[in-house]
């Protein structure tokens, strides 16, 4: 599928083409986004996404949103951006980054505790048995958390900066303690943004999204832009999850979350202790990494 970007019309023919845009889309979602089925429970056998079951490792995840809550700031994401995005820290191909992610198991996750490379390709996999013919939605999920090589403590859900934190992110209690929380400039809906200004000019929480998001960016990926959509916003559970911070959304934004809540499913649901044959997918995903990316990045 060819994704091609609409230049503004004008009256009457703007309104029809936008109604054109979301039927056709709609009906993609209702035609093909049907084939998998969730299962009902985790890897281990508790409800996706519960962040209320008292367990030790819940005791983790918790601790993790406590942190990030408590010090992801405005002014701590622009000095997080302007030091990672030098993009000084590495130099290695896709492939590279996807066996590093061998010897990470992301402790904010409450669904699975296998290697990240394995999440990687069971989403990648099963959104390729659904939609054959999108290659750059099977790479996006690939590449989608190919971030947390940061290993950051800021794995989870991601967040605007620079505006009232919504009551819908999981462990909201916890921005109490943000300084911002007590900001007059930070701690209004809009803060220091405007309705409908565009994602794009909203600063989001710090982590794996938003420097992949940066790393496809700055590489010259030719991915297109719900691809991009779906790696830096992937995290954003307040948001396509919860609908919160939609009044921030341009029209480009809704387009592409409707890609987003298509590939949220595969992402969530995929986990699985049925381990994928690396060496045998290898070749189809390098085809698709050669096709999209440099041979090198910069990370």
């Amino acid at each position: 599928m060819t994704i091609q970007a609409e230049h503004p019309a004008h009256g009457s023919q703007a309104e029809e083409k936008k109604n054109v845009h979301t039927e056709e889309t709609s009906e993609l979602v209702l035609a093909k986004d049907r084939t998998f089925k969730a299962p009902e429970s985790n890897a281990f056998g508790q409800s996706f996404r519960d962040y209320d079951i008292e367990s030790e490792r819940q005791k983790g995840v918790e601790e993790f949103y406590r942190l990030q809550h408590i010090n992801q700031t405005h002014d701590f994401v622009k000095k997080m951006r302007e030091h990672y995005k030098k993009l000084d820290k590495a130099e290695m191909s896709i492939w590279e980054c996807c066996e590093l992610l061998n010897e990470v198991v992301d402790d904010s996750d409450p669904d699975l505790d296998e290697p990240q490379i394995q999440h990687l390709l069971q989403t990648a996999e099963t959104i390729r048995k659904d939609y054959p013919n999108e290659d750059w939605l099977h790479l996006t999920a690939l590449i989608h958390d190919l971030g947390k090589i940061l290993h950051l403590p800021q794995f989870g859900d991601t967040f605007p900066v620079g505006c009232a934190f919504d009551e819908k992110n999981v462990h909201h209690k916890y921005f109490k303690e943000n300084p911002d929380s007590k900001n007059p400039a930070y701690n209004t809906k809009d803060g220091v943004y405007s309705k409908g200004c565009g994602l794009d000019n909203v600063l989001m929480s710090w982590g794996h999204d938003d420097y992949m998001y940066m790393v496809a960016k700055e590489n010259g990926t030719t991915l297109p832009s719900p691809g991009l959509f779906i790696i830096r916003y992937h995290s954003f559970y307040p948001l396509h999850k919860e609908g919160a911070y939609t009044h921030l959304m341009s029209e480009e934004d809704f387009k592409n979350l409707k890609w987003l809540h298509i590939f949220n499913k595969y992402d969530l649901y995929s986990k699985s202790k049925v381990l994928v044959d690396v060496e045998k997918v290898k070749p189809y995903y390098q085809s698709l990494i050669d096709k999209y990316f440099p041979a090198k990045l910069k990370w």
